[in-house]
């Protein structure tokens, strides 16, 4: 299956290793995960703005995390997509439906609204029981 983590996640996996997010990511090793361009580029900036002392960390954390790198488009079409109530999400779920990708994983409660079949929209804690 293949799995897409929403820039929150992987804050959480990243600076949060919880027993809850160690519990995921044992699930989630278990499939193939994909993380998009506009992710990975939100997520160096978080890191810089607020976790300065934390990039060189990233580098390690993204070379021992196994996925797929794919990349955002640049110029997207808003009116051929699912209205977001935060217009900044749009890229993430346009990458993960270009991918079709088969489960986004978000704990952007943003995403919850959205009616679609494909992908399956869950948080880390859903996708535990859902797939654990």
């Amino acid at each position: 299956m293949r799995i897409m983590l929403d820039t929150n996640v992987i804050i959480s996996l990243f600076l949060f290793p919880s027993e809850h997010m160690n519990a995921f990511k044992k699930v989630l090793v278990r499939h193939h995960i994909v993380l998009c361009s506009y992710v990975v580029e939100e997520i160096k900036e978080v890191v810089s703005r607020k976790f300065p002392g934390k990039t060189g960390s990233l580098d390690t954390f993204f070379k021992e995390l196994p996925f797929e790198m794919t990349y955002t488009p640049q110029q997207i079409d808003e009116t051929n997509y699912p209205v977001l109530r935060d217009a900044c999400d749009l890229p993430v779920l346009v990458s993960a439906l270009i991918e079709e990708i088969d489960v986004l994983v978000t704990g952007d409660k943003d995403f919850s609204d959205i009616d679609i079949e494909r992908p399956e929209i869950l948080s880390p804690q859903e996708f535990i029981v859902k797939h654990g």
